[in-house]
């Protein structure tokens, strides 16, 4: 197991993505902190990863208000006394054309996916400086580097992500302190098994590989970026989308 003792701290980390993430840094050895907004969700996630042997707690947390994060970071090092991994996985979509979107809609979009980042680095990097060592893995999106029509908010959020996460590998470098991100494209999940035959058609057609990702595509990325298989490898996107953006 590559991850045997590290501690990772995972925001949103209670479904989706994130709970494919949490569930294969776990299958490699790694305790889990498991953040999310749904505090009861996040502990029967964490119960539930904790049967693998490996240990886990949960905390609430919004990650767009830096007093909510503080405190679960204060929380969490209680319990753990450090974190070695931050997967910042948090993140919402309030889709709509920009002439037709609520000024609340793109603020609350920014918040979460890019100043919910923000909050984590800021709360978590001292802990990993001290050490001189530890991993940043940043979830971006594949509308991030190519944009999308109806995603204003969500594109300039995950750009955002994109230039932060290499503006961070820069400033922590010294410190031994490596920062990534992870670009999925389109990625097979409840939200897009939602979406009308005619629509995933559209996306297939845009695909050279024919097919969506899973999350366990992405958690896999996670997982090297997480790795000593990644030590000399910092500010990178790792595109996970079958092709859709070279």
């Amino acid at each position: 197991m590559k991850l045997k003792g590290k501690v990772a701290f995972i925001t949103g980390g209670a479904q989706g993505i994130g709970r494919s993430i949490a569930i294969a840094l776990a299958g490699e050895g790694a305790n889990i902190i498991v953040s999310d907004i749904n505090g009861e969700l996040a502990e029967k996630t964490a119960a539930e990863l904790s049967k693998t042997g490996v240990k886990t707690m949960a905390v609430a947390c919004n990650v767009a208000k830096l007093s909510d994060v503080e405190k679960a970071v204060s929380e969490a090092t209680k319990t753990f006394e450090k974190i070695d991994i931050l997967v910042n996985n948090a993140g919402i979509t309030r889709d709509n054309l920009l002439i037709r979107m609520k000024e609340e809609d793109w603020d609350l979009v920014l918040d979460v996916n890019l100043k919910g980042v923000f909050n984590c680095i800021k709360a978590i990097s001292p802990l990993m400086m001290k050490k001189r060592c530890g991993k940043i893995i940043n979830i971006a999106s594949i509308v991030g580097e190519m944009g999308n029509a109806g995603q204003a908010n969500y594109s300039a959020s995950k750009g955002g992500v994109i230039a932060l996460t290499k503006t961070v590998a820069r400033e922590l470098a010294a410190r031994g302190v490596t920062s990534n991100a992870v670009a999925p494209g389109f990625i097979d999940t409840e939200m897009t098994k939602k979406l009308p035959e005619s629509v995933v058609g559209k996306m297939m057609e845009q695909i050279p590989l024919k097919k969506l990702g899973s999350p366990d595509d992405v958690a896999a990325a996670v997982i090297f970026l997480s790795s000593p298989d990644s030590d000399y490898i910092t500010g990178q996107v790792l595109n996970v989308n079958g092709g859709m953006y070279m």
